[in-house]
């Protein structure tokens, strides 16, 4: 499964209240296959503007941020139910890039370009593509002749 970072908006509330939001929340990840792997609280901050959701002016909020692992096809239906949950403000959901494992050498690095494997094969690359800013003219004019001066 694909992990995801879901940042999430939530309105100011009494603990208690956000006690349950968050159990809904992470339930509707439950529910759905998934797994969370790390919630971040961000705290309680003030908005950098004025926001409107559900009915109400948002000044404040408290931020969290989910690290999920679930299928790709349940995060558009984690949206639309975040959507529609009157205590979610705003909600967005990131694909988080998985790092490769890349192996570097001082020998490799200290070769001349021309030497270095990921260059020859950018070469080999560059000569077996067909040059596409180079503009032929046809003259697609059915005729065997130019009925024009040149």
């Amino acid at each position: 499964m694909p992990s995801y970072e879901m940042a999430m908006i939530i309105r100011a509330m009494p603990k208690v209240e956000l006690k349950n939001a968050l159990m809904r929340i992470s339930n509707g990840i439950f529910d759905r296959g998934g797994i969370i792997r790390k919630i971040e609280n961000l705290g309680y901050r003030p908005l950098p503007y004025k926001t409107s959701a559900h009915g109400l002016v948002h000044k404040e909020a408290i931020f969290f941020v989910f690290k999920i692992d679930t299928a790709t096809t349940v995060v558009s239906d984690l949206k639309e139910e975040y959507s529609r949950d009157v205590d979610v403000v705003r909600q967005r959901v990131f694909k988080v890039n998985e790092e490769s494992e890349h192996a570097c050498t001082l020998e490799t690095e200290l070769l001349p370009p021309a030497y270095r494997k990921e260059v020859q094969e950018m070469i080999k690359m560059g000569k077996s593509q067909v040059n596409r800013f180079r503009h032929k003219f046809s003259y697609n004019s059915g005729l065997d002749y130019y009925p024009f001066q040149k």
